[in-house]
């Protein structure tokens, strides 16, 4: 029997009149507001959306906290991946030895597509410093999953490195990498993200993939890239987003919703099964 259960594993909330997202400006347009649950909640009944994942959306506690507090109280929200500092370890295991008490805390992220900038020391090899590492071997002994985002080719190549180096810490690639579905452009995108799935414990997330394309986007623009990844990482191992607010920049979270169904419909009733939920609730313990 297939199951009607359909989880979004990367939603954001941000409550800018509360805490700072360091990252909004008001260059970013409609997303310079505040995003609560309860202004979503209609759209996920409209999506068919059973169960949700909160990810972080600033490296910021407060944020980690806002995040856990919502899930107390929404039965939607089946789990969060909050931020802990990544390259200060011994706050670091502070902080995990507190989070993992609460029962919704599943995993940990970075905004790490931003230490590329010279903001943070332009070094997109950041993830890989020793400081660094040695947070991630105290996720990895956690038991805590890791969301990284990668936004480049440097970025993608340090995941076979990360997967390596802590072969027990399951890995998910936000965004597919953010491809240039726009520009139609699969090479280096597509080595790269077959490399990183050489490695057993890397997942990849079908999420933000309309704010990738070219305007006017349909589902079709992104099969080539979801092909790709299917083929590479098997259905077990690739999930579904739907990455509000940021999806609103080039649509809105029910279409997004519509459009990745469809570009998954192709597959098997199990393999759909497994993107729609399992490999979700495999990945984050849900």
């Amino acid at each position: 029997m297939t199951s009607n259960e359909l989880i979004d594993t990367h939603q954001h909330l941000w409550v800018m009149s509360e805490r700072a997202y360091s990252w909004i400006s008001p260059e970013y347009g409609p997303l310079y507001d505040d995003f609560t649950p309860e202004r979503l909640a209609p759209q996920i009944i409209e999506a068919g959306v059973t169960g949700t994942v909160l990810v972080q959306a600033a490296d910021t506690y407060e944020d980690t906290f806002y995040m856990l507090d919502v899930a107390e109280y929404y039965p939607v929200v089946k789990g969060v991946v909050g931020w802990v500092p990544f390259d200060r370890p011994n706050e670091a295991r502070a902080a995990l030895d507190l989070f993992v008490k609460n029962p919704y805390f599943k995993g940990v992220r970075n905004l790490t597509h931003d230490y590329g900038t010279p903001k943070y020391e332009s070094d997109d090899k950041w993830i890989l410093r020793e400081n660094v590492q040695e947070t991630l071997a105290l996720v990895e002994k956690a038991g805590l999953s890791f969301d990284y985002v990668a936004v480049n080719s440097a970025h993608i190549s340090n995941v076979p490195i990360l997967a390596a180096n802590f072969p027990k810490m399951k890995i998910v690639i936000d965004h597919f990498a953010k491809p240039d579905i726009k520009g139609k452009v699969m090479q280096p995108w597509a080595d790269l993200m077959a490399e990183a799935a050489s490695l057993p414990n890397v997942y990849a997330k079908l999420s933000g993939l309309n704010t990738a394309s070219d305007a006017g986007w349909t589902y079709k623009d992104w099969q080539p890239y979801v092909d790709h990844i299917v083929a590479t990482y098997g259905a077990q191992r690739v999930m579904l987003g739907g990455d509000w607010p940021v999806a609103i920049l080039a649509g809105d979270y029910v279409g997004v919703w519509k459009a990745q169904v469809d570009v998954i419909s192709k597959f098997s009733s199990e393999e759909q099964e497994w993107m729609k939920s399992k490999t979700a609730k495999k990945f984050y313990n849900l």
